[in-house]
């Protein structure tokens, strides 16, 4: 099983400053295709009209043929990332700084380039961090960047990881709900996003060769849900800048909850609470 002292840092390293562009469009079919995934109307969406918060997780997947796939169903390791040696792959946090709205029919160019990567030691061995910086414009400009926070670790067979560190319930609420991440709904959001992540969805996968107890609900779709609910608590306003960070893996089969409050100045936090009482995810908000 690799560990840290597996891992060569200075080569990994190298990739730093590593960068590539893609282009893709927000298609009407798009639109739709996110909106019903999030379980609300479909509608008939217009050119020129705002796109749903988030859907530029949709756009640019990586795409490569089923003979370039690793075991675990990602794209085989080197190439734009770093091959760093351990299995476990999973989406850490990151944060979102909003400019201007992506638009039904926008053709979107991202650049995508190698922040950082760094090597720290878990729990449960050897953790590698990697921070990859993407910035989305238009033809009217700069819309968003995001910073995206990868983390890989080794395997840990029969168990789904550490434990989740003790740690104060979140506060109260002033909104929330609560969605049932079925594996229907995790299906769905993985081919939104072109992700072929097996443990989302491929259940014999999960369970038998990563030792989770269910399929894992992705990161980013625990985002949007908290985005979405953030731009609801400040009546429609999209905030300037959304934080987030995974501290528990949540999984299928119990209904999740949604829920955050504001703080001062239209700023907040949300998080995602599973029905064992585990925090899956938190987020902040803010104007900027």
């Amino acid at each position: 099983m690799p560990d840290d002292a597996a891992l060569d840092i200075d080569h990994l390293r190298g990739w730093i400053g590593r960068s590539e562009e893609a282009t893709d469009r927000v298609s009407p079919q798009m639109v739709q295709a996110f909106r019903a995934t999030l379980d609300a109307d479909p509608g008939a969406p217009e050119p020129g009209e705002p796109a749903p918060l988030a859907i530029h997780w949709c756009l640019s997947p990586a795409i490569r043929p089923m003979r370039e796939l690793g075991p675990d169903g990602h794209p085989a390791r080197g190439g734009f990332l770093p091959p760093v040696p351990l299995p476990r792959r999973m989406w850490a946090g990151g944060e979102i700084r909003h400019r201007e709205p992506l638009r039904v029919g926008d053709t979107v160019r991202r650049r995508s380039r190698i922040g950082d990567v760094q090597v720290k030691q878990g729990r449960t061995g050897a953790l590698c961090f990697v921070a990859v910086h993407h910035d989305f414009e238009t033809e009217r400009g700069p819309a968003l960047s995001e910073r995206h926070d990868i983390v890989y670790r080794a395997m840990t067979p029969g168990r789904s990881g550490p434990p989740p560190e003790a740690a104060e319930g979140p506060p109260e609420a002033d909104l929330g709900h609560v969605v049932d991440p079925t594996p229907t709904l995790l299906f769905r959001y993985s081919a939104l996003t072109f992700n072929g992540h097996r443990i989302h969805y491929d259940r014999a996968y999960a369970t038998g060769e990563e030792g989770y107890p269910g399929l894992v609900v992705h990161g980013p779709l625990q985002a949007t849900w908290l985005l979405h609910l953030a731009a609801r608590m400040r009546d429609g306003r999209v905030p300037g800048v959304f934080r987030f960070r995974g501290l528990s893996p949540v999984f299928d089969g119990a209904p999740l909850t949604i829920a955050g409050r504001l703080t001062e100045g239209g700023a907040g936090e949300g998080w995602t609470r599973t029905a064992d009482g585990r925090v899956g995810m938190q987020a902040t908000f803010s104007d900027a």
